[in-house]
């Protein structure tokens, strides 16, 4: 019995240490484990992937010949131009023209290839105003390259370059990144081509009041001037967004770089490819973040009501035919989500609601006095409907202008303006401009080239209220104002 004793606590000393030494395994193995996770993320593969597709892009602004107004001296006409061919002809003061030349403009910035024919995405003030746009690639093939569509509610422009079988980088959903995942951001900042700098995610869903529609991914991976429209990768070697501004004191890297992520960026591609125009929906609400309203509200010592919630959108104004108001959504409401995503903030309402178009269904759900509600609604455009909106152009005139003559400023004493002639059908006809009349300003905007007017017509095409308010004179010297409608309301 003894001899069995024995053999019985052997093997119970074996299982026992069996035992000890697989939760030794196990608790090595987990600790192996914490400690690969707490090792720096090899970032090359992304490096690889990334580098090849994003472009240094040069930007060129021809020098331009313009007419100035100045203030003159009763002195300046002897000694500038003693005969008095272009100034003041009685040299008493006054005004004088001046042709002045501006200077040639360079810049460079950095863009992002998404696709192998040649679409390039980067920010519109990298492009905005160019007359000349040089893309190089990271083996220094160089392609002259065209703006396929410009966005500045987002920053954001689509340029064009003609080849085949180019570098392009996988694109990623933003949506699923989370703070304290490592990225890395490329481009080519004070002219040092094709960097890569790594560092975090910091914050998600950041608005700065820069843009009109803004939710910003925030990083700690350096970026400076140059840098814009460049990329932001994931460890995958996908692109997540379009880096676009830094915050900084000085102008230079501080800690804070702000890249757009890539669920708005898609829509603005999309649209800007199929339409020329980001065809962008509205609710029709102002407000802020519930958090930032009932801060104000406690330091203004104000009682503050119960919204059973402190996340949200705290609803300000509510503008009449709007998604919003067909909801039923009244001031003092708090928006919760849409389309069972949760909204804490204005710039995650923002990113949400930019990536429909008009037309599209949204179930909004709000909170009222503690209670919750929902609705599904049509959403629309700026101008309450659902149609696509194109940008219109002069064709929708139906007239030519041409800078008043010289001759015909001095005899009406103006010292600028755009003459209509050629009326034939068209806004201009339907809104009582007949040849001759002369355009002084255009929604409070001084007429002084045909590229003024063109402008103010894209601009008020596009807008809530898309009418050009006139301020023009008739040869006969009689002031006139005219009202004309330049798109569908």
């Amino acid at each position: 019995m003894k001899k069995y004793s024995n053999y019985l606590l052997a093997g119970i000393c074996v299982v026992a240490l069996a035992l000890s030494a697989g939760s030794f395994i196990k608790v090595n193995a987990s600790t192996n484990e914490t400690a690969q996770t707490a090792q720096p993320v090899d970032l090359t593969y992304a490096a690889d992937k990334a580098l090849p597709a994003v472009v240094h892009i040069k930007y060129v602004q021809n020098s331009k010949t313009q007419t100035i107004e100045v203030q003159s001296d009763p002195f300046s006409d002897f000694f500038s131009d003693p005969f008095g061919f272009f100034g003041n002809p009685q040299g008493q003061g006054g005004t004088q023209k001046r042709q002045v030349r501006t200077p040639k403009k360079q810049a460079t910035g950095s863009g992002v290839l998404i696709s192998s024919d040649g679409y390039i995405v980067t920010n519109n003030h990298v492009v905005n105003g160019a007359d000349e746009l040089t893309v190089t690639l990271e083996d220094n093939r160089e392609f002259n390259a065209r703006i396929i569509g410009t966005d500045p509610t987002t920053d954001l422009a689509l340029i064009k370059i003609d080849g085949k079988n180019l570098p392009s980088l996988p694109i990623g959903d933003s949506d699923k990144i989370r703070v304290g995942e490592w990225v890395i951001a490329v481009g080519n900042p004070f002219g040092l081509n094709n960097t890569v700098t790594a560092g975090i995610v910091s914050a998600k869903a950041r608005s700065l009041g820069q843009n009109g529609v803004e939710s910003f991914i925030q990083t700690d991976a350096a970026i400076n001037r140059g840098n814009s429209g460049g990329a932001l990768v994931n460890t995958k070697g996908e692109l997540i967004g379009i880096n676009a501004m830094l915050y900084s004191e000085t102008g230079s890297y501080a800690g804070y770089g702000f890249a757009i992520p890539t669920t708005i960026m898609n829509k603005v591609v999309a649209d800007l490819k199929q339409y020329g125009t980001v065809q962008r929906a509205f609710l029709g609400v102002r407000g802020q973040d519930l958090l930032n309203y009932i801060n104000s509200q406690k330091d203004d010592n104000k009682e503050i009501p119960d919204f059973g919630t402190n996340d949200g959108v705290y609803i300000a104004d509510v503008e009449d035919n709007g998604a919003a108001a067909e909801a039923g959504i009244v001031k003092g409401d708090v928006v919760t989500g849409i389309d069972g995503k949760k909204v804490t903030k204005m710039a995650e309402l923002q990113e949400i609601v930019n990536g429909k178009r008009p037309g599209d269904k949204a179930t909004i759900e709000w909170m009222r006095n503690g209670k919750k509600m929902s609705k599904t609604v049509t959403l629309k455009n700026q101008q309450g409907n659902t149609k696509v909106m194109k940008t219109a152009d002069l064709d929708v005139l139906g007239a030519k202008v041409i800078p008043v003559s010289e001759s015909l400023k001095k005899q009406l004493g103006i010292s600028y303006g755009l003459q209509v002639q050629d009326v034939k059908s068209g806004a201009f006809k339907n809104g009582g401009i007949s040849d001759s009349f002369i355009i002084l300003t255009a929604n409070d905007r001084p007429m002084k080239a045909i590229s003024d007017l063109q402008e103010a017509v894209k601009s008020a095409s596009m807008s809530k209220n898309p009418v050009l308010f006139i301020t023009g004179i008739w040869p006969s010297g009689k002031t006139d104002y005219k009202a004309i409608k330049v798109g569908d309301e």
